[in-house]
């Protein structure tokens, strides 16, 4: 068996480490999102990593709801990337695979600083890759920061891990008429408002021509098939 990209840039929510508990890590569901990104190494694919911190803090909600100052609470998510980004790490290093944890704001005595030339010698290493800390910038989600990291050290694709099996017409959770596309172009992403990424990290990928997989992360070995080239969740190109 043979990967199809041999460049990825993974993004994994922070709710997708939660698993069912209403808050924090479940270390069995980050052990298991470790196997499977294991499982794509073994293939031969160069996998870069970034995650968000939904499940410790949103910047946003904080501060649209509870009155915080934006970019105080911008920093605090992004510092809950942190912890999440530090449980991968031990997750992935538990099942013999050697990382790397890179920030955009510097804490020397926890990860290196990003910096694109070490990241992608990394990967060449095939070293794991994990990118923390967003863009270092309030104001930027973590989807931004996979399609900016994405374009900067040349990946081949996105793969957005999310908990349904792709894009839809509306909330599936919610409507049962949703329709789930099998492929969905940016610019319709943008007009139709669709809620997957939000709108600056669809205008990146569509200005570098970087292809999206949104699908669906609990169900296991959905990377390992994206990463082989079969069709799993939603293509947006």
């Amino acid at each position: 068996m043979k990967a199809r990209y041999k460049r990825i840039v993974l993004k994994i929510s922070g709710e997708a480490l939660q698993g069912k508990k209403e808050y924090g890590v479940d270390p069995h569901v980050t052990l298991s999102i470790a196997g499977q990104i294991k499982e794509v190494k073994d293939l031969g694919c160069e996998v870069a990593v970034v995650i968000g911190g939904g499940n410790i803090f949103r910047g946003l909600e904080a501060a649209t709801q509870k009155g915080m100052d934006r970019a105080i609470a911008d920093y605090m998510g992004m510092l809950a990337t942190v912890l999440n980004g530090l449980a991968l790490q031990d997750a992935l290093e538990r099942t013999g695979v050697f990382t790397r944890v890179q920030t955009a704001i510097q804490m020397e005595a926890l990860a290196e600083p990003y910096i694109r030339r070490r990241a992608i010698r990394h990967l060449e290493k095939k070293r794991v890759v994990i990118f923390v800390c967003g863009t270092g910038n309030p104001y930027f989600t973590t989807d931004t920061t996979a399609a900016l990291r994405a374009t900067e050290i040349g990946a081949e694709i996105i793969l957005k891990a999310t908990k349904v099996d792709g894009i839809y017409t509306k909330d599936p959770m919610k409507a049962r008429d949703a329709r789930k596309y099998k492929k969905v172009r940016y610019i319709d992403i943008l007009k139709k408002g669709l809620k997957i990424m939000d709108a600056t990290a669809i205008s990146l990928c569509m200005d570098n021509n970087l292809p999206i997989v949104v699908f669906n992360i609990n169900k296991r070995g959905n990377i390992k098939k994206v990463v082989m080239g079969k069709k799993v969740g939603t293509l947006v190109y």
